[in-house]
Parts: structure tokens; C-alpha cells; sequence
């Protein structure tokens, strides 16, 4: 009788396991789900280009205020809600870039090229600044952007062609048709809502995309792995500041009027932590839901005062206490809903046959 030893039959194993080709994971960075998003993106886009030749002016006008919301909301959450820069002073880039607008129309720049100019110039602004603000850390970076947009208010102030607290007027648009005006307005305000959301997408989904998640989640393991942790946040910092500019320009183009006091207003800020919280931060797509929910409160309760702020702080209450991840945050973590992917997910090699297994998502 022959015995066997339990090595060799260990050794065929393992032989036979070296032989076999070990089935690759692969990274996918697209679902059908995501490509149906983008094309009814671009879809809803074309029929808002459209849409002016069957709306009036009211519809433009309100049109605006949503996409300046979007602005707002969008480049907060990459600031706040990636880079982990919880700032509350982008009333600051917010006023600068309607001061800036009115500075350039009063040098004799035409006035439509001057509301995407005011906000470069902001941009530009911002990079210097953010080598001083980003050697704060946490509650003194908040507290510090605070101290800038009362600067930045203070030294437009200072200014004798806005007049101290009395303000100006972009009196270049008195010379534009108003029918014209509202049409270039509108379509600019939408380019401009487009262009900064696809500018986000393409920054989630780029290098600078891992690099921030990697910074939010540890900054220290991440400047340790390499990430270049000081650019990474300048990017997003001259980011977040740019739109912040853009929307406080276009603002000003719907409004006209110019007073320092109310475009420097902490309200800004507040109405841009709302709609951010509310839509979830740290989520892509929360922060757009965000500013479309705090839209239709304004539109529909606005006109009644003290209630609408009750209810604007009844929400943030509730959303604070039972949702603390956002509307969209709760439904991505609960029902794993994701319309777009903005980060990366390793699937194993028996999702692809099953068409259901599991992987692992960096999904931002």
C-alpha cells in the first residue's frame, strides 16, 4: 500500500492554481445609467436654450436666480463638501464680482464681456489670497473667510464711485433693449450654470478628483502617498471663488443696482449652506438638488414674509437631525442611487458574468 504525502498533493495544488490565469479586476468609470443622465443633461439644456421663444421676461428673470443658486451651491460643495474647506465668507467673491463688473463697464468695457471678465479678475484674485487663507486649518479657515468678505466689503467702501452704502448702478444696461438684455442675460446665466457643472464633473473625474477625496478623507495619509495637497486645494479654492464671482456678476445684471451692503450680506452664505446640506454635501448631484429645492420654497413661499424663514429654518432643523447626509446623500448610502460617476469602482471579475456582483466604489 502506497502513502501519500499531504505536501505533494499541496504542491499539485498550488501548481495547478500558478497555472491558471488569475481573472482581472477592471476600473469602471461609466454606467448606462450615467450615460442616460448626461444625454437628458443635455437634452433639458437644449429646451432651456429654447425655451425664451415660448416664456416671457418673468421666466427669464426667475430662470436667472436658479442658476445663480446653482453656481453658488455647486462650487461651495466642491470647496466644502471635497476639499473639506468649510468656508462662510464667499459673499465676499460674491460682491467682488459685481463691484469688479461695475468697475470694468465704468472703464468702458462693454457690459456683457464684462460679467465673464469681473469674475476671471476675482479668479485671479483669489490664487495670492488662497497662499494666506490655506495655512488655516478648520474653524480658523471659516472664521478667517469671514474676516476676508468684511475686508473685501469694507475696501469697496472706500471706493467714491460706488458712494459708500448708497451703491451704483450698471447703467450700461439702460443702453441694451430690454427685451435683448433679458435674452443675453438668461442665456448667459444658463452657459455659465452648464459650463461650471461640467467643469465640476470633469474635475471629480480627473486626478484632482482623487487627490480631493483622498484630502477629505486624511490629508495626512494623503501628503504622504504624494498628492500635492496645498495645489490640489488652491485649484478648487480659485474654483469655488471664480463661481462665487460669476454669480454675484450675473446677479447684478438682473438687479441693476449695485449696494454694497446687500451683495457682502452673510445671507449668501447662509442660503449656500442651505441648499447644500439640504441637497447633500460631498454629493454631486446634491448640491444642483439643493439649490432646485431652496428655489421652489423661494418661489412659492417668499411672498409671506416670516413664514418662509420658519420654514427655511424648519427644514435645515429636520434635514440637520434626520438627514444629516442631505436628500441625496440619504438616498445614495439607503438605495445606493447614483445618477452620474464621478469617481472610480473596481469590479470584480464574476460582476461582469453575473451582471451583479459586488466592487468596490470610490464614487465621490
Amino acid at each position: 500500500m502506497s502513502l501519500s504525502s499531504p505536501f505533494s498533493s499541496a504542491s499539485t495544488e498550488f501548481a495547478h492554481m500558478a497555472d491558471t490565469p488569475t481573472p482581472a479586476y477592471r476600473v469602471r468609470r461609466w454606467t448606462p445609467r450615467a450615460k442616460i443622465t448626461v444625454l437628458l443633461f443635455g437634452v433639458a439644456v437644449a429646451a432651456l436654450a429654447l425655451a425664451p421663444a415660448v416664456t416671457g421676461a418673468a421666466f427669464m428673470d426667475r430662470a436667472v436666480a436658479l442658476f445663480v443658486y446653482i453656481l453658488l451651491a455647486v462650487t461651495w460643495n466642491a470647496l466644502a463638501g471635497y476639499a473639506g474647506q468649510v468656508s462662510v465668507g464667499q459673499q465676499g467673491f460674491f460682491g467682488l464680482g459685481a463691484y469688479v463688473t461695475i468697475r470694468l463697464s465704468d472703464a468702458g468695457l462693454p457690459v456683457f464681456p464684462s460679467l465673464v471678465v469681473a469674475a476671471l479678475v476675482v479668479g485671479a484674485i483669489a490664487l495670492p489670497v488662497s497662499f494666506v487663507m490655506l495655512r488655516l486649518k478648520e474653524g480658523e479657515f471659516a472664521i478667517g473667510m469671514w474676516v476676508l468678505a468684511t475686508l473685501f466689503h469694507l475696501l469697496v467702501n472706500l471706493d467714491p464711485l460706488i458712494q459708500g452704502e448708497t451703491g451704483v448702478s450698471l447703467i450700461a444696461l439702460n443702453a441694451v433693449p430690454a427685451e435683448t438684455r433679458n435674452l443675453v442675460i438668461y442665456l448667459m446665466a444658463l452657459v455659465s450654470a452648464v459650463a461650471v457643472i461640467s467643469a465640476m464633473f470633469l474635475l471629480l473625474r480627473s486626478r484632482i478628483g482623487a487627490a480631493l477625496q483622498a484630502i477629505r478623507d486624511d490629508e495626512a495619509a494623503a501628503h504622504s502617498v504624494g498628492v500635492n495637497v496645498v495645489r490640489t486645494k488652491q485649484v478648487i479654492f480659485v474654483f469655488a471663488a471664480f463661481g462665487a464671482a460669476l454669480a454675484g456678476a450675473l446677479w447684478l445684471a438682473g438687479n441693476v443696482s449695485f449696494q454694497p451692503k446687500a451683495y457682502f450680506s452673510v445671507q449668501w452664505m447662509a442660503y449656500t449652506i442651505f441648499m447644500v446640506i439640504v441637497g447633500g454635501i460631498g454629493t454631486f448631484e446634491g448640491a444642483i438638488l439643493g439649490a432646485v429645492v431652496f428655489f421652489l420654497l423661494e418661489t412659492f413661499l417668499g411672498g409671506y414674509g416670516v413664514w418662509y424663514l420658519l420654514v427655511l429654518g424648519t427644514s435645515a432643523i429636520v434635514m440637520a437631525l434626520g438627514f444629516p447626509q442631505g436628500i441625496w446623500g440619504y438616498l445614495k448610502s439607503r438605495h445606493g442611487l447614483s445618477l452620474v460617476m464621478v469617481g472610480r469602482h473596481l469590479e470584480a471579475p464574476e460582476t461582469k458574468k453575473s451582471g451583479a456582483g459586488s466592487g468596490w466604489s470610490a464614487d465621490g
